[in-house]
């Protein structure tokens, strides 16, 4: 017994005192080795019971007993465990021939029986769900197939999601269990079930389960969760791989129960949909004709309703004169004829027929046909025959080579040839201008593939007069089919129309100017009085010895100067013509730079709030206009609050999509907006409209030019931005600037702790100047002269670029932009440049096309200086130049 392998175990003596091999171990659990030499009532204490008969049977008859995979719950690892063996007890008989113990030869079954009942169950499942004929049928097999014979999970319950996009609304009670989990993607989880007050079912046991799992059921090939399956758990068995697995395989089988069903679902919803929305008539009659079904198109097209047609016979509704034939194309489709393009008239609800083209097929011993109606298409053939006859359009059929096949009777009616003089000639023969244009279309339209032609061509008429036509040319089936519209009165009248708008444009143009003519009189009148009144009264001052005034006369004449001056460059950025000197500005700096200024400039009656974004892009632009438009829109903000209030000022990082960009007339793409914002009285849209406009002002007479708005538009569209304002009277006003993102660095324009000093004095270099004013070129000769300069002059282009292209040394060149001899100061750079590649140059200018710049932008070692000036700017922008020149040498030298 020792060295068998199979299980056995011996009781020997009244109490059966226990004896075992080692292949029964196993089955001993934790009991093993303290079951060894006690009695076997102790050691299968829990099921001494369930087999004390057969030890009866055994030690009092002598008769041995054989069981087959007899349940038996044994508590051998710590709980009841669900076992099953198949044993037999042999009596051992002693030395005096009585009983006196038993053998018994065991064999646990435990994993075979729970597998066979499982595949066991996997299969009844699988029949049950083949059943199942929608959703709810499958939640129902389920609960119904996990019951009183259901060990492995004495209950079960199905919950199926509501699903976005998804045409199954949700089924079963969601909130009874805990199914945020599976939703949120987990697959599997184990809830407790005790003290969950539930009356739960027990299946085949006599206690309900202690715990339950609940897996996600997926679609096929989807990873997300369709539903929740809850099983509860054999409360004697614990929850190993293998049941965990079994689980699954019971989901997976349920999902793809659900996927047929869902398929199927789908494959009558579309044939539903179609049979329901199809704009064809669709019916199902018998042999006999009766008709079993029509879909709703009957009733749209024939105005009866379903109720009237089925269950009666296509003759009550065929038109008496089509009944013959209709019926002989019904007993060849009982023959199993298909039927093609079978045509008969059907009666309306209201008496009228509609003629419908059918197509039908016999099956399963019932005809369903289609029917398409063709009244209309019957109809419309009619009417294009009476179209082509009575049309104004003039319609003509050629071949690809040009021979016409026929011309409707507007041919004849426009340019008087009959269809007799025309059919057979060549089209071309009728074209009175641009015949080869019209002979490479022919030549166009004969290629196969040819598109749809729009063409205008003009045809002499028999009378000899010329007719321009308008053509649409359609190729289709080897001809040319061409509709044509005499557009002579037309394009005679859109010529006087173009010559109107001309002179009105003009007109406009020229209305335009008077206005900032008017303007720019009103505004330099004033300041060229100030000017001349005090030269005259600093001459007579002179003459009268009184030079104590001298000085107050100089400063006012100066003052008034330097006014017109800005009115210039007000005026250049409003018509974008103003010459920019942009460079890499960090915006939020400008602001905080300017924040005293502006202070001072509003009062202390406004608030000012500067709100600047974190991480603000750079832009490329004119820091000084930039600064000068800031402080127009401060200005303009705190004249809107007279009682004071707040102004905000706002930085902030824009990207514009598409939408965005159009509404602002600005390129998509990424942008930098500064923002000023006033509490004050607002603008009506009225206003709005022509705030840009130049001297438009709703400032009382004298308080304003009108140009402060616009010169700003004028900047901001030249830099590549544009300016919108946001308004509301009594609330308020914000006016946004957008300028494009740079991506290039801020450069420090100093160091810290380290004032920046200009040396004005040169030191022999040579600096060429070209400009044909001689008071302006005298003026810089000699400034530079004086400042130590060695200066070459030039009156024009042409003689400037043979110093250039000489062999002096050249320093800088400084160059008026606007210059006469056939070049101008752009193209002198460019050439110079060519010989020269590292010429510096200074541009001067009091009016610049910005393609004379580079389109407003300057190129390297380009700086420009703005007339009028003065001599230290001349100066110290020569001077900073030529520094900058050498930095750059001895930096490159070392």
């Amino acid at each position: 017994m020792l060295m068998s392998r199979f299980e056995m175990w011996l009781g020997w003596g009244e109490d059966l005192t226990f004896f075992y091999n080692d292949a029964y171990i196993p089955t001993l659990g934790s009991k093993h080795p303290a079951a060894l030499g006690q009695p076997m009532s102790q050691v299968w204490n829990e099921v001494f019971e369930a087999v004390e008969d057969r030890i009866v049977s055994v030690m009092r008859d002598g008769v041995a007993t054989w069981d087959e995979q007899l349940l038996l719950f044994l508590e051998r690892n710590g709980y009841l465990e669900e076992t099953y063996h198949t044993f037999s007890y042999s009596p051992l008989v002693g030395g005096h021939g009585a009983v006196e113990g038993l053998m018994c030869v065991v064999s646990e079954e435990t994993g075979r029986v729970i597998s066979e009942r499982r595949i066991k169950q996997l299969n009844d499942l699988a029949a049950a769900l083949l059943k199942a004929q929608s959703r709810s049928d499958v939640v129902e097999a389920v609960r119904v197939h996990f019951g009183i014979d259901s060990r492995d999970f004495p209950f079960a319950d199905l919950i199926l999601f509501d699903l976005p996009d998804s045409p199954h609304p949700a089924s079963g009670d969601a909130t009874q269990w805990p199914v945020a989990a599976i939703e949120r993607g987990e697959k599997q989880t184990v809830i407790a079930l005790d003290g969950s007050g539930r009356n739960l079912p027990t299946g085949p046991w006599q206690i309900p389960p202690r715990d339950a799992l609940i897996l996600a059921v997926e679609q096929p090939g989807e990873g997300h969760a369709i539903g929740a399956l809850i099983l509860g758990l054999n409360p004697y068995r614990l929850l190993d791989e293998a049941a965990r697995d079994f689980a699954s395989l019971i989901a997976v089988q349920i999902a793809g129960a659900l996927a047929t069903i869902d398929a199927v679902s789908a494959q009558r919803r579309d044939r539903d949909r179609l049979w329901s929305l199809s704009q064809d008539l669709m019916l199902v009659c018998d042999f006999d004709g009766v008709i079993r079904s029509v879909n709703p198109t009957a009733t749209r097209l024939l105005g009866w309703q379903e109720g009237e047609m089925v269950g009666r016979v296509l003759a009550d509704f065929v038109h008496p004169g089509d009944m013959a034939d209709t019926a002989k194309e019904v007993a060849k489709l009982a023959q199993g004829v298909t039927t093609l393009l079978f045509e008969n008239r059907y009666r309306c609800r209201d008496g009228s027929y509609r003629l419908l083209d059918w197509n039908a097929v016999p099956d399963a011993g019932r005809i369903h046909a289609v029917a398409r109606d063709i009244t209309q298409e019957r109809l419309l053939a009619r009417d294009r025959e009476r179209i082509w006859a009575i049309s104004p359009v003039v319609k003509v059929v050629v071949t690809t080579e040009g021979v016409i096949n026929a011309v409707n009777p507007s041919w004849t009616k426009v340019l008087g040839w009959s269809e007799a003089d025309t059919v057979g000639r060549n089209i071309l023969e009728f074209v009175a201008e641009e015949q080869e244009a019209v002979r490479k279309r022919l030549a166009e339209l004969s290629q196969p593939g040819a598109a749809v032609i729009e063409s205008q061509s003009v045809f002499r008429a028999q009378d000899g007069s010329h007719h321009r036509f308008a053509w649409t040319t359609v190729p289709e089936g080897g001809l040319l089919y061409l509709f044509g519209r005499d557009i002579t009165a037309e394009t005679e009248a859109a010529e006087a129309l173009a010559a109107t708008e001309e002179a009105l444009r003009q007109s406009q143009k020229m209305e335009a100017v008077g206005q900032l003519t008017g303007g720019i009189a009103h505004d330099f009148n004033n300041l060229l009085a100030g000017i001349l009144g005090n030269l005259e009264l600093l001459e007579l001052r002179i003459s009268q010895g009184r030079l104590e005034a001298i000085g107050r006369h100089l400063e006012t004449a100066q003052g008034a100067a330097k006014r017109a001056a800005a009115l210039t460059q007000r005026l250049l950025a409003f018509s974008r013509r103003q010459t920019l000197d942009p460079t890499p500005v960090n915006v939020n700096r400008l602001v905080s730079g300017l924040e005293d200024l502006l202070r001072r400039s509003v009062g202390p009656s406004v608030e000012i709030e500067v709100v600047g974004s974190g991480g603000l892009w750079t832009t490329l632009v004119d820091r000084y206009q930039l600064e000068n438009a800031l402080l127009n829109l401060c200005i303009n903000a705190r004249d809107a609050m007279p009682d004071g209030g707040r102004l905000t000022i706002e930085t902030a990082n824009k990207w514009l999509d598409d939408r965005m960009a159009r509404e602002r007339e600005l390129p998509p793409g990424q942008y930098v907006s500064l923002c000023v914002s006033d509490t004050g009285t607002g603008m009506a849209p009225d206003v709005i409209a022509r705030a840009f406009d130049p001297f438009f002002t709703t400032k009382p007479l004298g308080e304003g030019t009108g140009l402060g708005l616009s010169m700003i538009y004028g900047f901001a569209r030249q830099s590549g931005g544009q300016v919108r304002i946001y308004s509301e009277v009594g609330v308020g006003t914000t006016i946004c600037l957008y300028l494009p993102r740079h991506s290039g660095t801020v450069a420090e324009t100093e160091e810290e702790g380290e004032s920046i000093r200009v040396d004005l004095g040169g030191h022999g270099e040579t600096v060429l100047v070209i400009d044909d004013e001689a008071s302006v070129r005298s003026l810089i000769v000699d400034v530079l002269t004086d400042g130590g300069y060695h200066v070459i002059e030039a009156a024009d282009g042409p003689s400037g670029l043979k110093v250039l292209q000489s062999d002096l040394r050249i320093d800088l060149l400084i160059t008026d932009v606007g210059l006469p001899g056939g070049m101008n100061g752009r193209q002198v750079a460019d050439a110079g440049r060519v010989c020269r590649p590292h010429l510096k140059i200074l541009f001067i200018t009091g009016y610049a096309e910005n393609a004379v710049v580079g389109n407003g932008l300057l190129g390297h070692d380009m700086q420009v200086i703005t007339k009028p000036f003065g001599i230290e700017a001349v100066a110290s922008k020569v001077r900073e130049m030529i520094d900058e020149a050498d930095k750059s040498r001895r930096k490159g030298e070392t």
